[in-house]
């Protein structure tokens, strides 16, 4: 039932055992040495705490959502309300950095479009295209990102289809999973990945030509923009491409170029010959056909998951029996498939074993000698 060759990958939030009631702030860190310390005694019961600059970035970040978040369904239950009820009080845009639910502490705040912001696991599972039979499935911090999850996901990939001999060659997956480090896992791996690249991506710059020898982009008036120095763009290392001053002053485009600023600059991430590899190998044929077999494969498997076999709700505490719940809601999908998949064999041999007989005995003549019945061959 399973080829291991081809995985389809995708994940699905699932809800914790907690409310968002319990959703509290964390507390204000002063000291980091004593801070140090108490995370060495290792208390559960202990309140989490947050950096005070981290706080306050936080706060500054989504200060532009605190109106757009005042009174949005599922933010806080209508108890919630009712206890805090009073003119002063304004409904905060929760985050998982500055706030943390004293019930169940592995669970994360998230929310998808449509959908009321609660506390949530991720649910990523890989699915064999044969026969749709689950081959990986695990629990992860809502927050995380699906590209943080993928390098993780192929490691129980290949521990659990190694043991069988099997190896997995391609993974299927949507845009969620884009990121360097998932790709270079992937290559690392020797997996053949067939993953949109994200938004942000850009294979060229128009009227840009690059010049791979020599590590710099040329513009439309012959004008170098050279490699300076590799910068960390939002947290990823990037290269910063320029042009000198002297050369973008007296162009005619500069107004159309460059704007107001005094020279062009280019950035281009570290990891971008992943992104324009996945960029050549999406654009065949055969490309379009894999985001077809994804979309027909792995995701009716989580919605049969989540509807029908109880992984809508975890009843439980914590990510290791979270986890627990997943795994125990995938192996009863998958011997559903293969109690279906042995009652078709059955079938097949029946049906053969009929047809055989039918054969037999119109090939047969009956006859009574003796009060005996004889079959005489015709």
């Amino acid at each position: 039932m399973v080829s291991g060759r081809r995985q389809a990958v995708d994940s699905a939030l699932i809800k914790a055992n907690a409310s968002m009631d319990s959703i509290v702030e964390k507390e204000i860190m002063t000291d980091a040495d004593a801070f140090a310390d108490e995370l060495r005694l290792n208390e559960e019961d202990k309140p989490q705490k947050v950096n005070a600059y981290k706080k306050k970035k936080v706060e500054e970040h989504h200060r532009w959502k605190t109106k757009a978040y005042h009174g949005m369904p599922g933010t806080r239950s209508d108890k919630f309300k009712e206890e805090h009820a009073s003119d002063d009080y304004q409904p905060k845009f929760l985050s998982n950095h500055t706030h943390y639910s004293t019930t169940d502490k592995d669970a994360r705040i998230a929310v998808k479009p449509g959908k009321p912001r609660q506390l949530n696991y991720l649910a990523q599972t890989s699915v064999d295209t044969s026969h749709h039979v689950i081959t990986h499935i695990e629990a992860y911090h809502a927050d995380k990102k699906d590209a943080q999850c993928l390098p993780k996901i192929i490691k129980g990939l290949k521990e659990n289809l190694d043991d069988q001999g099997l190896l997995v060659e391609q993974i299927i997956a949507d845009t969620g999973y884009s990121s360097g480090a998932a790709l270079k896992a992937l290559e690392e791996n020797n997996i053949t990945g067939y993953i949109p690249n994200f938004g942000k991506y850009k294979h060229e710059r128009e009227g840009f030509i690059y010049d791979k020898e020599g590590d710099y982009y040329t513009c439309p008036q012959n004008k170098k923009v050279e490699f300076k120095k590799i910068k960390s763009n939002n947290g990823h290392l990037a290269k910063e491409y320029r042009t000198s001053r002297t050369d973008c002053g007296p162009c005619p485009f500069r107004t159309s170029c460059i704007g107001k600023s005094p020279e062009k600059r280019i950035v281009d991430t570290l990891d971008k010959p992943y992104y324009d590899k996945m960029h050549e190998r999406l654009k065949g044929s055969y490309a379009r056909k894999m985001k077809k077999l994804r979309q027909s494969t792995v995701e009716p498997v989580l919605g049969t998951l989540i509807n029908f076999l109880a992984m809508k709700r975890v009843n439980t505490r914590g990510i290791k029996l979270a986890n627990k719940c997943m795994l125990m809601a995938a192996i009863a999908y998958n011997l559903k498939k293969m109690l279906k998949f042995k009652s078709k064999t059955v079938m097949a041999a029946a049906m053969t074993l009929t047809t055989e007989g039918h054969d037999f005995f119109v090939s047969m003549k009956f006859t009574f000698r003796d009060h005996k019945l004889e079959l005489i061959k015709i």
